[in-house]
């Protein structure tokens, strides 16, 4: 690297690339595949290449990002802000700013080509409706010269009188808007009560519903749904990016910046937050509601999105012994945490675990329900962080476990998060060892007539997660990776797909526009990540004398496009009948949905999550031994009979053989 060139690392994708000093930021971008949007040409008039100069010391990335890195703000970009929108603090337009030093530029979600497919959506469930909020009409006593009674006095009479609702409290915040709603109405209005005790609403006229939104705070996605909660139908879904991504990709990383930055904790809270509401906005867009009627909010996440969105300081979920500012369900007041809904709106934020295990983990239960059930439950959430809960209706453990982001598709050389273009299925022929595929955006095969014509808009442009299980999976059915999985370098005579890279194989999956291949690094990282998830079941297993499980529940984004069958070659989860795997869906949004329309079952979670016990992987000292053993694919102890009585073993290939490593060596 030269001292005229720079380092630049560009979020969320985690592309990065040296740069010479005076580049374009844009040019810099597009020349690693970074997805900025602009259709003016550059000219500075769309404003769509808007960015974010990242500002501080971002040891994870060993760069010190500064907006004096950047060229100073020009003429095109000042007369875009008068004319256009306002260019926010540390907001450049990429197609002028030119690079000065090192630097980390994040590409919030506007300004990408693609944006990301969040694939969040509840599925269909019959819920008990019993919900915390609920609406009320009646007809009040209009006021009278006679009788000087207030307004809330003989709208809360009404109440009485026509719905037995006795003792109602008064959200304060309703006082304001109290008399002029019951005149607009024509001294008829629609009442919204919480828990049959405060009135936290009032409309004028009759209003047929309410509605409220279930809320869950992924690390890398957040998804809200929207319900109508008098009739408990799914009015809309929709997700977003995580806004923190850009402070890390993983939980610990986003600890981090808060120990190293003083108000770390509160840009972080106040990024999700904005999230929060911008997809409030989004949904009820979707569904037509105005985001001010929203009367009820549930909250899941896990805990250090919790605490974050909570307002709470992370740092002592960061070391053992990982202890929660608080554990239990809260009852807050939107207004409070500056959600922005009905100022009288009620949170309920379902309860956490333990110190890595949180409400997501808990609306995961409630959602599941292996504390209802005599068969045997593993329920994952896989994710940055794994969360596992095993057991049924005598016992159950909870732990999680540290997989990090290669299931998303960073640290893979060619890995991506789930956008139009990302390979998602993969299949290789064990003779030839061709491979063909399918990527998101097209429901074609790479051999199918009509393949590149259908992805000529956006193309291949990388791996997500669920390709990144099956292309491993198929390699080592395959025979290209061992046991241990070593890419067999000696198949290099016999198949082009598979070539030397110093002392290491790699395997070409698609050789186009943009090429896609599979490294021995990839493979290991990989291996990491299912080794930590499968080590935190067999702890579970181990602990509570558990060697069968009957059932197994994948949950979250990614698990729920994870094909089981894959995800069992690979040790990604123990031996089970693969009829008995499948995916839960977005398990935490549907729990957080359930606590939403049906309140006694916010009791029933409360009392769950009490007795289960937690399991806490990194103060136990079998872990180890473990992981080491699932870091063979599938496992180097256990067996796997159940997977092996329907999927057939690998055909055995020949190891390298010394002229063969000799000649591994030379290439190095």
């Amino acid at each position: 690297m030269s001292l005229h060139d720079a380092r630049i690392v560009f979020t969320p994708s985690g592309r990065r690339g040296t740069f010479p000093r005076g580049t374009r930021l844009l040019d810099a971008a597009r020349s690693i595949g970074v997805d900025i949007d602009s259709v003016c040409g550059g000219r500075g008039l769309c404003g769509r290449c808007r960015v974010v100069c990242m500002d501080g010391n971002f040891a994870k990335h060993a760069i010190v990002s500064r907006p004096a890195h950047l060229s100073v703000v020009n003429e095109i970009e000042n007369r875009y802000s008068e004319r256009r929108r306002e260019l926010e603090k540390n907001h450049r337009l990429s197609c002028q700013a030119v690079i000065r030093g090192d630097l980390v530029i994040d590409v919030p979600p506007e300004s990408q080509m693609h944006r990301q497919i969040v694939r969040k959506d509840a599925e269909h469930r019959d819920i008990k409706l019993d919900p915390a909020t609920r609406l009320y009409h009646v007809e009040v006593q209009p006021a009278d010269l006679l009788e000087a009674t207030g307004d809330l006095k003989r709208l809360c009479d009404a109440l009485a009188w026509e719905w037995h609702l006795a003792d109602l409290a008064c959200d304060p915040v309703i006082l304001p808007r109290l008399q002029h709603a019951l005149r607009e109405g024509d001294w008829r209005v629609t009442v919204a009560v919480h828990r049959q005790s405060t009135i936290v609403a009032v409309w004028p006229g009759f209003i047929p519903a309410t509605h409220g939104i279930a809320i869950d705070i992924g690390s890398t996605t957040i998804a809200a749904h929207l319900v109508n909660l008098t009739a408990g139908n799914v009015v809309a879904t929709d997700g977003i990016m995580n806004p923190q991504i850009r402070f890390g990709e993983d939980l610990m990383s986003r600890v981090s910046y808060v120990m190293m930055h003083e108000d770390g904790a509160d840009e972080l809270t106040q990024a999700v937050r904005r999230g929060v509401n911008d997809l409030i906005g989004e949904v009820c867009g979707l569904g037509g509601i105005d985001p001010a009627d929203i009367v009820e909010l549930t909250v899941v996440g896990n805990p250090i999105m919790h605490h974050l969105f909570l307002g709470l300081d992370p740092r002592e979920l960061g070391g053992a012994p990982f202890a929660l500012a608080v554990d239990t369900a809260l009852d807050l007041k939107a207004r409070d945490i500056g959600i922005a809904i009905d100022p009288g709106a009620n949170v309920y934020v379902l309860p956490c675990i333990a110190g890595h295990v949180g409400a997501d983990a808990a609306g995961m239960v409630l959602a599941e329900e292996p504390h209802l059930l005599d068969d045997v439950s593993l329920v994952v959430d896989v994710g940055t962080n794994a969360e596992i809960v095993l057991g049924n209706r005598d016992r159950l453990l909870a732990c999680s476990s540290p997989t990090g982001p290669a299931f998303e598709g960073a640290q893979i050389s060619c890995g991506q998060r789930a956008t139009r273009g990302a390979i998602e299925r993969v299949r290789i022929d064990p003779e030839t060892l061709e491979p063909r595929f399918s990527v998101i955006g097209s429901e074609l095969w790479s051999d199918d007539p009509g393949f590149e014509a259908a992805i000529e808009a956006f193309g291949v442009t990388g791996i997500c997660g669920s390709g990144i299980i099956e292309v491993i999976a198929e390699m080592y059915l395959a025979g290209i990776v061992d046991e241990n999985g070593v890419i067999n370098g000696t198949l290099t005579s016999g198949s082009e797909r598979i070539f030397a890279e110093g002392r290491t194989f790699s395997y070409v999956l698609h050789d186009g526009a943009q090429r896609i291949v599979v490294t021995q690094n990839d493979v290991r990282q990989v291996q990491l990540a299912k080794a930590a998830l499968y080590a935190g079941v067999r702890l579970l297993q181990e602990r509570a004398g558990i060697d069968r499980i009957d059932r197994i529940r994948l949950a979250g984004a990614f698990g729920s496009h994870i094909d089981p069958k894959y995800a069992m070659i690979l040790g990604l989860i123990p031996d089970c009948d693969l009829d008995s795997v499948d995916s839960a869906g977005n398990a935490a949004g549907m729990g957080a949905m359930i606590a939403l329309l049906n309140v006694p079952a916010r009791a029933e979670i409360e009392a769950t999550v009490r007795r289960i016990e937690k399991v806490e992987t990194a103060l136990e000292p079998k872990f180890q031994e473990h992981f080491v053993n699932a870091m063979a694919i599938p496992n180097k102890r256990d067996s796997f009979p159940r997977l092996f009585s329907v999927v057939d073993k690998p055909a055995a290939r020949p190891e390298s053989t010394g002229t063969d490593r000799r000649r591994r060596r030379r290439a190095s």
